[in-house]
């Protein structure tokens, strides 16, 4: 299923111009075009899901393994020293485009970026376990 107005729907049909890394029947991984660093790489379903929870199980399948196949090479050809593997699942996680999408973003230990965590520059919350057993609970219940 595909979406007509989905920019990454036109990626994976070739209605839009892109430089594909690797394919297979479930997924495609391709080079994004306003990188965080150099070989920045997004992997995407072929079929259109905003969200994460809105992939089929074959389609997560699919995605997932695309990103096993494609970091260890990408990690190669970039020198890399690591590799941030991040999904925005949501608006309110920076989610800009609504297709799922694995960012790959090849890293040096001098690349001026920090971890993750660094994304969250403000005040932590303090928990304790029997919070964290509450949020657990809630989870669990759903």
């Amino acid at each position: 299923m595909r979406d007509p107005n989905c920019i990454f729907c036109k990626i994976v049909e070739d209605k839009v111009p892109s430089v594909k890394v690797y394919e297979d029947e479930h997924a495609v991984a391709f080079l994004d075009i306003a990188p965080l660093a150099n070989g920045h790489t997004l992997v995407i379903p072929r079929n259109h899901a905003h969200k994460i929870e809105d992939l089929s199980e074959t389609d997560n399948r699919g995605v997932w393994e695309l990103v096993r196949i494609v970091v260890p090479r990408l990690t190669e050809a970039m020198a890399a020293e690591g590799m941030t593997v991040a999904v925005n699942n949501g608006e309110a996680a920076g989610q800009e485009v609504h297709h799922v999408h694995v960012h790959l973003i090849p890293r040096r230990r001098d690349d001026g970026y920090g971890p993750i965590h660094s994304l969250f520059k403000g005040r932590r919350p303090e928990v304790t376990i029997p919070e964290l057993e509450a949020i657990v609970h809630r989870i669990r219940a759903i």
